[in-house]
């Protein structure tokens, strides 16, 4: 057994080399100069991906000299992608933006960069983002964040590093709870390795890690019981941005009335410094959930059927729905109980850009979550050049056909258990 389980680490670490070319192809060859190439080696890393996943099932523990090298490839290939400018995603030059006129005295909540009033406040990078007709949709706490990196250096690498630093925090997190929970270490590359967290987190410098970061350490907390933290980094979760408030449920008695007030306290101070100008700091959201659609199916589909206006609780409605039963059916320890929520809001939500679904990453290491774990990979398809269908059809069939396997695979079980009884 032992034996055996040395060789599928060894088989884990030719996977990891696997995911490494991938990415570095990814760094040379441009996707809008090379298509063909970024498409063959985004499609590798993630077949790589996932076979690694169904390696990591059976392992005990042990060979940390391995693991510890697995870990130092994953830092590696993230270095090119760090200091490369982004490709996939130009949202890095608005957190530059909104952290440089913070310190410059300016509101990112009422500032419309595209406005000729502040042509002069622009730099090199800050011209490169989008939707400059609109002012920042994103909460406090990402506001502040900005501030704080800017306050470092005024550029998009700067904030790209915070976010590798982040992530970074987040796979010591992970280890943390893996050996706290006696759960195999080896599970920690289901975050490690997921080639979306390197090519929206590294390459692209997406805030969403930060988010996932505090969205897990939530988890962590609570489940040793350290409820004031849980508290406290359930509200930044939050303030980062709001898709996690779906997770509420999950604190309902496991907190102290005075950590929930703690919680709302904290998700309200951090508004402070943007008040004051008539009218709730909440910036182009509004502009967002009217108009912005993309890679959403399910809210399309009712979109048609029912009036828009009465939909924008739906996502949120069936996230909070899922959290109720996980909260009364699972273990708080369970990742499970964490990424199903998050899952489910995105899945009816009005736009699913590949990155949203990093607030999931941390929470795939079971089994329970390896539909979560491919549509986390098979959402980068939507950056492939090809029409709108075909790359549905790959993004969301690869997620039907694993979930369908396992569904088939459970009845099977059930069948034979019965037939033997």
């Amino acid at each position: 057994m032992v034996k055996d389980e040395s060789v599928a680490q060894i088989a884990v670490l030719g996977w990891g080399l696997v995911i490494a070319g991938c990415i570095l192809g990814i760094f040379f060859f441009n996707r809008r100069t090379y298509p063909l190439v970024f498409i063959a080696c985004t499609a590798l890393a993630c077949i790589a991906y996932i076979r690694t996943l169904w390696l990591l099932g059976p392992f005990a523990g042990g060979g940390n000299r391995i693991l510890a090298l697995c870990l130092v490839l994953a830092a590696v290939w993230r270095v090119p992608l760090l200091l490369k400018p982004p490709t996939l995603s130009t949202d890095v030059y608005r957190y530059v933006w909104d952290g440089r006129i913070q310190r410059l005295g300016y509101d990112p909540y009422t500032v419309v960069p595209g406005n000729s009033k502040f042509r002069q406040l622009h730099t090199a990078e800050t011209r490169l983002m989008n939707h400059p007709d609109v002012p920042t949709p994103y909460p406090a706490a990402a506001e502040l964040f900005f501030r704080a990196v800017m306050t470092v250096k005024e550029s998009a690498l700067a904030m790209k590093s915070a976010i590798v630093l982040c992530d970074a925090a987040l796979v010591a997190v992970l280890l943390s709870w893996l050996v706290a929970s006696h759960r195999s270490h080896w599970w920690v590359l289901a975050y490690a390795w997921n080639p979306l967290v390197t090519l929206e987190g590294a390459g692209n410098g997406h805030v969403d890690l930060l988010g996932a970061l505090c969205a897990v350490l939530t988890a962590a907390s609570l489940v040793r019981g350290r409820r004031t933290v849980a508290a406290i980094t359930f509200a930044l979760a939050v303030g980062i941005k709001f898709l996690p408030v779906v997770l509420a449920p999950l604190l309902w008695r496991r907190v102290r009335l005075r950590d929930a007030a703690l919680c709302i306290g904290i998700l309200g101070a951090l508004y402070i410094p943007f008040l004051g100008k008539g009218r709730l700091p909440f910036g182009s959201l509004g502009t967002y959930l009217a108009h912005w659609r993309f890679n959403a199916p399910v809210y399309s589909a009712l979109e048609r059927v029912f009036p828009a206006v009465g939909l924008f609780g739906v996502p949120a409605g069936f996230g909070f729905a899922v959290a109720v039963w996980a909260h009364r059916h699972l273990d708080l320890d369970s990742p499970q109980a964490w990424a199903w929520p998050i899952a489910t809001t995105l899945l009816f939500a009005p736009a699913i850009f590949p990155w949203y679904l990093l607030w999931v990453t941390p929470f795939l290491f079971t089994r329970c979550t390896l539909p979560l774990a491919v549509w986390t990979v098979s959402s980068l398809s939507t950056y492939w050049p090809l029409p709108v269908w075909a790359k549905m059809m790959v993004e969301y069939g690869a997620v039907l056909c694993v979930a369908g396997g396992m569904l088939a695979q459970s009845v099977g079980a059930r069948r034979a258990t019965s037939f033997s009884v």
